[in-house]
């Protein structure tokens, strides 16, 4: 378990390298996706584990992508058991993380008009959207918690915890 922890630390700070953040959020949407989300600070976990799948440079690409980020908060409440399972299965790992894609650019006002309705993810099942008392969740329990952060590939929407795919 240690080794994966420091094995995403690392990862982490070579991503931190390779997509050097810069101040100001009017410069924000002059950022893919990947760097949006290192700039904002909160995302380390994600950017660790988008390098460890080897997802950076899909992330980084044209696009237009819809993130569904979770906090490295939402990540510190997964269980153990759970993240060193990830650690262990790449395949796996890249799947719970497109489960947090959606292709396209969904702006908030976008996501609120889907309440009840499933949307696809690029891992290719699907994300359940409610609407209820004007918050929006996700599959019945994760909140998004702030919208619409601009990058130049699309929108990243910050969630409260960690999306898992549906069982095959």
């Amino acid at each position: 378990m240690r080794k994966i922890l420091v094995l995403l630390a690392l990862s982490a700070i070579m991503v931190a390298v390779v997509v050097a953040p810069t101040a100001g959020a009017s410069k924000q949407a002059n950022k893919d996706i990947v760097g949006t989300a290192v700039a904002a600070g909160q995302f380390k976990t994600l950017a660790s584990l988008l390098t460890s799948a080897g997802l950076v440079k899909t992330l980084q690409g044209k696009g237009p992508f819809t993130v569904f980020a979770p906090t490295d908060a939402a990540f510190a409440k997964v269980p153990k058991a759970t993240l060193a399972k990830l650690g262990k299965n790449k395949a796996l790992l890249k799947s719970v993380l497109l489960y947090h894609v959606v292709k396209g650019n969904v702006p908030a006002s976008k996501v609120v008009t889907l309440d009840g309705k499933s949307v696809k993810t690029v891992n290719g099942a699907a994300v359940k959207i409610s609407v209820r008392g004007g918050k929006v969740y996700l599959n019945g329990s994760t909140l998004v918690t702030k919208t619409d952060i601009k990058a130049s590939n699309g929108t990243i929407h910050v969630i409260n915890k960690v999306l898992l795919p549906p069982a095959n």
